[in-house]
């Protein structure tokens, strides 16, 4: 394939910008995911400003966004091509990968409230074919300090994935490269990021309520939020109308949409979704819809403040040193970033993120498709730190 880069608020909670016409009310059950009014001047004009300025910088294929605060919606959006000839629309669905991971760590917050466990109760109760399960904690695998390897960074993970984008990998497959027989330190002392923590916590909420996870996760969350559009998929399949990603990576700009996330987390919780419901999953995750009071802090600081820092077996680049601080910090199944709750999922082509600034209410949700220029990293995030920056200059996200 041949490429080529192609060149509710007030004035007092928007510092800097000029009022615009009242929010739209949040997007209700059966209503389309579509483009919002674009305003000519006001808060919503300057959103997007900043994501076309950022789609032709980063030479993206495609950027979604929508922010919405209060539950109101400020801005909707979709720019872009999913493919040559078909515009992105903002009821497109695409991969959100870890944004399920606090959905199964609210799972597993409702069921300590309800008595069914405690989130310091070892993991060899439902998974006995673990090592070390009897020293891993359930919380230790929602917040990343289980010390299993993240077999995500592993070399012959990651030639096997390269050579074979479209492998299905089983829980099975996933464990043994992560080999939690070897733990890069003792459980609870440390943190290092790993997909393979929520495969074992879907696995244990499996067992823990008899329930399959996709299942669970809907009773739990996605239906109860009104999350219709988001949903698991056991396939490679995406839900119509879809989102096309494509990506560099293996060498050549190609397709990756149909890539399998098998690899991504365990079975049940391979989701996707779209603009609108990544913009609601922010508001309800990021304000601790679901959760009690003291659950919800829980979730936002598991005990993981002061937690890092390589060791003999785990080196920097994975037991990050400095990188759980009272600032910024991971939660469980969530990164908290100057007071922004936050979750940034990238696969193969994808980026997105989900951010919520709870002071204000306010939701950024943006999901990007890769040119073959574009740079590496997470440019969904790029995006919605800018668009933080122009609507809470004095809070960024960061």
């Amino acid at each position: 394939m041949l490429c080529a880069a192609t060149a509710l608020f007030t004035a007092a909670t928007l510092p800097g910008t000029a009022v615009g016409a009242a929010p739209a009310p949040a997007l209700r059950d059966g209503q389309p995911c579509v483009r919002s009014p674009r305003p000519a001047e006001g808060p919503g004009r300057q959103v997007l400003e900043t994501v076309q300025r950022a789609k032709q910088d980063l030479d993206l294929n495609s950027v979604l966004v929508r922010v919405t605060v209060d539950g109101h919606e400020l801005v909707t959006d979709a720019f872009g091509e999913s493919m040559t000839g078909v515009p992105a629309e903002p009821g497109m669905h695409f991969r959100a990968g870890s944004v399920v991971f606090p959905f199964m760590t609210v799972t597993l917050l409702q069921l300590v409230e309800q008595g069914v466990v405690g989130l310091d109760d070892p993991v060899n109760t439902w998974l006995p074919e673990l090592p070390h399960g009897d020293r891993i904690t359930l919380r230790m695998l929602g917040d990343a300090t289980s010390g299993i390897h993240d077999y995500v960074t592993d070399p012959v993970f990651l030639a096997q994935l390269e050579a074979e984008p479209f492998r299905h990998w089983s829980p099975e497959d996933l464990l043994k490269i992560a080999d939690p027989e070897h733990l890069w330190y003792e459980p609870g002392t440390n943190w290092s990021y790993s997909h393979a923590n929520f495969v074992l916590l879907g696995a244990a909420l499996e067992r823990i309520t008899h329930t399959p996870l996709d299942q669970l996760l809907a009773q739990h969350v996605t239906d109860p939020l009104g999350l219709h559009d988001t949903r698991n998929s056991f396939t490679p399949d995406i839900p119509t109308p879809v989102l096309h990603a494509f990506t560099s990576e293996r060498g050549t700009y190609e397709e990756s949409t149909f890539w399998n996330p098998s690899w991504t987390t365990g079975p049940g919780a391979v989701i996707t979704t779209h603009i609108c419901d990544l913009a609601r999953s922010a508001e309800a995750i990021g304000s601790g819809e679901l959760l009690s009071p003291s659950s919800f802090r829980t979730q936002l600081d598991p005990g993981t403040v002061g937690l890092g820092g390589p060791t003999p077996d785990c080196p920097p680049t994975a037991c990050l040193p400095d990188f759980n601080t009272p600032a910024r910090h991971y939660g469980l199944g969530l990164l908290v970033a100057n007071d922004w709750v936050v979750q940034n999922p990238s696969f193969s082509g994808y980026a997105a993120v989900e951010a919520y600034y709870p002071a204000q209410r306010l939701a950024i949700a943006v999901a990007t498709t890769k040119g073959c220029h574009t740079p590496d990293g997470n440019t969904a995030e790029t995006i919605a730190k800018q668009i933080s920056t122009d609507l809470v200059p004095d809070h960024p996200l960061s």
